[in-house]
């Protein structure tokens, strides 16, 4: 079983933001989670929110207490901090959800 979270959220400053990632992704696999789908959105045609969206992607963890350790750790914060806030201008939880695999 895992945890996912569909995200969308908009990228503002794509260099800050591959920062950010390059950063978290380590910390990310080593809690045992991973990028399930990434994908750049040219066009948003339907949304629930008036936040803009310029990309959605997955993200997956063992569990949801795992993510939430990870999310709160002092390490990812700093990364967060850093280099998530000063990139993306909104962000959207689409959906977040248990799959068995």
């Amino acid at each position: 079983m895992t945890f996912q979270r569909i995200m969308g959220i908009e990228v503002s400053d794509n260099n800050q933001y591959d920062i950010y990632r390059e950063q978290m992704e380590p910390l990310l696999l080593k809690a045992g989670g991973a990028f399930g789908y990434d994908f750049k959105i040219e066009q948003v045609l339907r949304s629930k929110t008036n936040n803009p969206i310029n990309r959605v992607f997955t993200i997956e963890f063992p569990s949801q207490q795992i993510m939430d350790v990870f999310f709160t750790s002092d390490e990812y914060i700093v990364i967060r901090d850093n280099h998530f806030d000063k990139s993306v201008s909104s962000k959207t939880v689409i959906a977040l959800f248990a799959t068995d695999d």
